[in-house]
């Protein structure tokens, strides 16, 4: 056992390369420790050598080559989760709204038709342009640096799974009016009514909640983030129409997230990653089933 008010238990890490020099930063790619001559810039923090090199050895092969030639930057993700939303905004206005119906958060349709889930973060308002115009700044503001720092499978499970959790949160305040018999509806003078949600604001807000916890390791001053965050939190509750229990059932799960991001960033913690990050959509999905159990012919069941 160590004790843990020892010198050698405060001491800094050491870089991997150079075990006599300390050193507090590590790389953005396998978490090692590395001091300032082995520190190559990247578009995010910084890579250790070993990094550098398979980076290189990887760009360098024709396929990756042609990667490059078709892609917008790093960020394609981010670019055809908006080319995605953008087209089915147009649906929604082509087919008469056909698609919202289809597609839209209805808590009494989705216990037969869980899609919804997921479908309804692609749609917006068709009344206020400005709702599918601020999902979609916000997603170019945000996405591409997360995208950058954690890949593209990472972000796009991020972006999918938030999602999902914002329409949990969604289903969280129907459940509970059905649990009270409706009386909830009453105690709040109907602040928490139950409705049906469209929006990628669950996602956004998730996009948000994981630049958190990973804000030091990404690198960047979240400061005007929580302006933009506290800013919306608070519109969610004094505005009308606005899902805001999308947007905190998001935000929360975008937290767990990249908290789970941030605590298994070497490569020998991958496989934790995938089962933790697999282990929080599961949770979402019992939550999910335990709300249609409790009473399917809410649900539409």
């Amino acid at each position: 056992m160590t004790d843990p008010s020892s010198p050698a238990h405060d001491a800094a890490p050491a870089c991997y390369r150079h075990p006599d020099r300390a050193t507090y930063v590590s790389c953005q790619r396998c978490g090692r420790p590395i001091c300032p001559e082995c520190q190559t810039q990247a578009a995010v923090g910084v890579h250790c050598p070993e990094c550098v090199r398979e980076a290189r050895a990887a760009a360098a092969t024709p396929g990756a080559r042609v990667a490059r030639a078709l892609r917008p930057g790093r960020s394609i993700v981010t670019y055809v989760l908006m080319g995605l939303i953008a087209v089915a905004y147009a649906i929604q206005w082509i087919s008469g709204q056909a698609l919202t119906s289809a597609w839209v958060l209805n808590p009494t349709l989705v216990g037969a038709e869980p899609w919804r889930l997921l479908t309804s973060a692609f749609l917006h308002s068709p009344t206020a342009i400005i709702h599918i115009l601020f999902n979609l700044y916000a997603l170019y503001a945000f996405g591409p640096a997360l995208e950058s720092f954690l890949g593209r499978a990472r972000f796009l499970a991020l972006f999918l799974i938030t999602a999902v959790g914002g329409s949990i949160g969604v289903l969280a305040i129907y459940e509970l009016a059905i649990l009270t018999d409706g009386a909830i509806i009453e105690a709040t003078g109907g602040f928490l009514s139950p409705s049906s949600a469209l929006g990628a604001s669950g996602a956004i807000f998730g996009l948000m909640g994981a630049y958190l916890p990973l804000r030091r390791a990404i690198g960047v001053n979240v400061t005007q983030l929580l302006i933009v965050l506290g800013i919306n939190v608070v519109i969610g509750f004094v505005a009308g129409g606005i899902a805001w229990e999308a947007h905190l059932g998001g935000l929360a799960v975008g937290a767990a997230i990249g908290t789970v991001f941030l605590r298994t960033r070497r490569r020998e913690q991958r496989n934790v990653q995938i089962a933790a990050i697999a282990g929080i959509a599961a949770a979402l999905l019992v939550v999910f089933a335990l709300f249609v159990a409790s009473a399917p012919a809410y649900y539409g069941l």
